[in-house]
């Protein structure tokens, strides 16, 4: 039997609407400094001291536990100010993790004294984390995975290889996936645990690898007999497979998943003017507005049904799949409409964003998993 896919229209209140021109005026200040190279990075920009200024503003961590350093606002103001950072391209990196779903899987599994440990950090912009899943010998089997890690007196040894995590070099703590039941009872998804990891720890190799525009985000990290306290340990034990699954909703619903190149979009208008005399790019601007709008919409539902403890996995996959899929258009959409180049031309915003964005867009459908990984979860929610 096929499941009904939700996606109920949802209106932001006035709470929410209220504080975006206060993030709006804030962004405007910061972003004075930018180019348009820095801009098109969005929230894959690294900025410590951008993420420090955000936690002063309690503009990370907001819907959390004023017990654990939050501000217990609403999903919904915390969205408002993600959309307007994303839209002016901030340098968000630093925290973005931490925020989106590593401070949440925390907040939800975490014992007490990891809770105290980590959430004050990451509310203050000061705990930067990144996501140890994919390897690489795993492929898009996350489920293979063969990293392993140990019961050890006192603790868990940690063994094996990750692949493609962004920012490692930078972060200050990984949440990783590893093997931790190695019976046949256990099968390919029931002996995964996760690991919240010191990258600082004795052990750890951590390899930046250098992409086409001649910077490392990703990195491969490697694990040699890496000692880690029982209070490592995040959750369940053998339960870390449904624990990333549920992490990834966040991961894969937000307006991250459609605004990455949204930057460009502004920067082009711009250089358009007033009027556009070419019905055909006024149809095309009109086509690309009205993606986004609907986008919007689908992720702001799924918001509301994860304020309401809801595990959307299908409604997100969906809107991921969607959503990268304009990503990567656009780049090439407002090459055209404004005839611009891909150049790294210092004071020319539009033309740094698209050298950035031209070269970095193939792989935004498969950050977060791939457009197959998308449809086969879609699949399985039709019934397929």
């Amino acid at each position: 039997m096929s499941t009904a896919y939700r996606f109920s229209p949802y209106e932001l209140p006035p709470e929410a609407e209220a504080l975006r021109a206060e993030v709006r005026e804030f962004v405007q200040q910061e972003s004075r400094s930018w180019n348009g190279w820095q801009v098109a990075h969005s929230w894959t920009g690294f900025d410590r001291e951008l993420s420090r200024k955000l936690g002063e503003r309690g503009w990370i961590g907001m819907t959390w536990p004023k017990a654990y350093g939050g501000h217990e606002r609403s999903a919904m103001e915390r969205y408002v100010v993600l959309e307007e950072l994303l839209a002016a391209g901030a340098p968000v990196g630093a925290h973005w993790v931490a925020d989106r779903q590593s401070g949440p899987l925390i907040l939800r599994l975490g014992s007490e004294a990891q809770k105290a440990k980590y959430l004050p950090a990451i509310c203050r912009g000061e705990a930067a984390f990144c996501i140890g899943l994919s390897e690489p010998d795993a492929g898009s089997d996350l489920a293979s995975l063969r990293s392993k890690a140990e019961r050890v007196d006192g603790g868990w040894c940690l063994n094996g290889r990750k692949v493609w995590t962004t920012y490692a070099q930078d972060c200050d703590v990984m949440i990783g996936l590893f093997r931790t039941g190695f019976g046949e009872e256990h099968g390919k998804h029931k002996g995964l645990s996760q690991f919240l990891i010191d990258l600082k720890t004795p052990g750890i190799e951590i390899n930046p690898i250098k992409d086409l525009t001649g910077e490392s985000h990703f990195n491969e990290i490697v694990f040699d007999n890496v000692m880690l306290g029982e209070d490592a340990l995040m959750g369940v034990e053998n339960g870390g497979w449904a624990q990333a699954n549920a992490e990834l909703a966040f991961e894969r619903s937000g307006p991250d998943r459609y605004l990455s190149s949204f930057p460009l979009l502004p920067l082009a208008l711009e250089k358009l003017g007033q009027s556009v005399d070419d019905p055909s790019i006024a149809r095309d601007i009109g086509a690309m507005v009205a993606e986004l709008t609907v986008l919007r919409q689908m992720s702001l539902s799924i918001q509301a049904q994860l304020e309401n403890g809801e595990t959307p996995l299908q409604e997100a996959a969906i809107t991921k799949l969607l959503g990268t899929g304009l990503e990567q258009r656009m780049p090439g959409l407002i090459a055209d409409i404004v005839d611009a180049q891909p150049l790294r031309r210092s004071g020319d915003k539009l033309s740094e964003a698209l050298a950035y964005l031209i070269q970095v867009e193939p792989s935004f459908s498969l950050r977060g998993g791939t457009n197959e990984i998308m449809k086969m979860i879609i699949g399985r929610g039709m019934g397929l």
